[in-house]
């Protein structure tokens, strides 16, 4: 799992330059749906590994130690809340040009 603290993507809405953004593919178009594809698996990475932590803490009775473990778990849920948005991290691991892509039709081309 990559560390998604770390990411340097910001945690509030900013603007970005669309030259920037553009540059790689030459098309804002094409750029955007890259970078859709790359939020979505981030978002399933985040959303597969807090399922995992908060089973981590679930109880099947009732006691007086579920009121410790809901803290945890609040907790938990809190840190994945404070975490950057699945866009934001694939905007910025865009720009840092983290992002591995390839488009089908010019790799076929290159083939011949």
């Amino acid at each position: 799992m990559k560390d998604y603290k770390n990411t340097g993507a910001p945690e509030s809405t900013i603007t970005f330059d669309k030259v920037k953004i553009e540059a790689p593919t030459e098309n804002i178009y094409k750029a955007i749906a890259i970078m859709s594809k790359r939020a979505s698996q981030v978002n399933e990475d985040l959303k597969s590994e807090l399922i995992d932590k908060l089973e981590e803490f679930a109880t099947f009775n009732d006691s007086l130690e579920e009121v410790f473990e809901n803290k945890e778990q609040i907790e938990v849920s809190r840190f994945y809340e404070r975490l950057p948005k699945p866009t934001a991290i694939a905007v910025q691991e865009w720009l840092d040009d983290e992002i591995f892509y390839r488009t089908p039709e010019i790799d076929n081309d290159k083939l011949d």
